[in-house]
């Protein structure tokens, strides 16, 4: 038998009383088993290094943003008018002035479904809102899968089904943010209004999937996240079959209670504590406009009041952001029909556009494109002479 003490002086003895010991023949085995097995270890470590910096540089340089003009999954008209709002608010010149390079795909088709029935005498427009959402899915994978940061500019929230379950073709470890006044987890059983917008959640997620019933235009829809892949935050308006489902699956949750007790630094580091802990993964952000109080974001159909201030939205997405890790958001329910005046359609939509630019790096401190280097005097001078005789 031979110490391994004596023979390798980095292995260290247990205690002063005890050391490592193996037969001459396991000694040098196990040695070069641990010497492999670390080898290894360090290439995989390497390796998702390499992988996570390449992802983050892409992202934060390349743009696709997508318009999704869609309101049949709630009962205003308007929320088809989104996209274009926010476009007229300046959002692609904000992002290219912050170093952006902006795709912009422009806006997706979607055709009604004739004839498109209630599902259960209840869900309203289901068809309708099943192929809308598997065209967005499509688009969203295609432009993740080239490489971009992927923008979906709503329409409603019951388009986050398509933009979730397409980056999750591409990244099926993501994990997502839902900032919203609402959880969005009714399931087509349990709803009271009938709406898809609120919704979306159940259909994403697989602990709810003996829940769900299968419905029409929704047959491609797999889930795709676990009920540990999601934290919300800003809500304060959950019906009853929501707040069950909440609890019941131990789904993490900030109300707007919470972050008023706690504040909102203290919910991001629980968030990212819980969605990232030691392990980097592609995050998806959704949010609702109405996740901010009516006061910042009035053009909007389902306003909750005591909502999150504009330092607290604009934090969230600023925290993201420094993670380097976001893949895809969703900016959805700006309805510029709703808006009372046309001040308030423009405080909405340039409300949307700031959360879409610093999500994407813009700063408080400094909402311009960032400088590497300073610029430094040329070389020509005159001298003491020539300046005088040029005075």
């Amino acid at each position: 038998m031979r110490c391994l003490c004596s023979t390798f002086p980095w292995v260290q003895p247990v205690t002063k009383r005890s050391c490592w010991k193996l037969p001459d023949c396991a000694a040098s085995s196990s040695i070069t088993a641990r010497t492999m097995s670390l080898r290894s270890g360090v290439l995989r470590l390497l390796k998702k290094t390499s992988s996570t910096q390449s992802l983050q540089k892409k992202r934060l340089h390349s743009v696709a943003v997508i318009g999704a003009p869609f309101s049949k999954g709630q009962k205003w008209q308007g929320t088809e008018h989104g996209p274009a709002a926010i476009r007229s608010a300046g959002l692609i010149d904000r992002l290219s002035s912050i170093g952006c390079s902006v795709y912009d795909v422009g806006d997706l088709n979607f055709d009604q479904v004739p004839d498109d029935q209630l599902y259960n005498n209840t869900v309203k427009y289901p068809r309708t809102v099943g192929l809308a959402c598997q065209r967005l899915a499509k688009e969203v994978n295609r432009v993740i899968g080239a490489g971009h940061t992927c923008v979906t500019l709503g329409g409603d929230h019951s388009l986050a089904l398509g933009s979730v379950s397409g980056h999750a073709q591409q990244y099926p470890d993501l994990c997502v943010i839902w900032v919203d006044a609402h959880a969005d987890i009714n399931t087509p059983l349990t709803t009271m209004s009938g709406n898809l917008h609120g919704q979306p959640v159940s259909f994403l997620v697989k602990e709810l999937q003996d829940k769900v019933p299968l419905i029409p235009g929704f047959s491609w829809a797999k889930p795709c996240i676990s009920t540990s892949d999601i934290v919300y935050i800003g809500l304060r308006d959950l019906d009853a079959a929501e707040q069950f489902i909440l609890k019941k699956y131990n789904i993490t949750f900030f109300s707007m209670r919470q972050i008023d007790r706690i504040g909102i630094q203290k919910v991001m580091e629980r968030t990212f504590d819980q969605l990232l802990g030691r392990r980097q993964r592609a995050i998806h952000l959704s949010f609702d406009i109405d996740a901010f109080d009516p006061t910042l974001a009035p053009a909007t159909g389902t306003p909750v009041i005591g909502g999150l201030t504009y330092r607290e939205g604009i934090y969230i997405t600023e925290e993201i952001h420094s993670t380097g890790m976001l893949s895809a958001l969703d900016l959805v329910e700006v309805n510029p029909i709703l808006g009372a005046t046309s001040d308030e359609v423009k405080a909405t939509a340039s409300l949307a556009v700031d959360v879409v630019a610093s999500s994407l790096g813009q700063t408080r401190e400094c909402a311009h494109r960032i400088i590497h280097e300073l610029p430094t005097p040329g070389t020509a001078f005159e001298t003491d002479g020539e300046e005088q005789i040029r005075i």
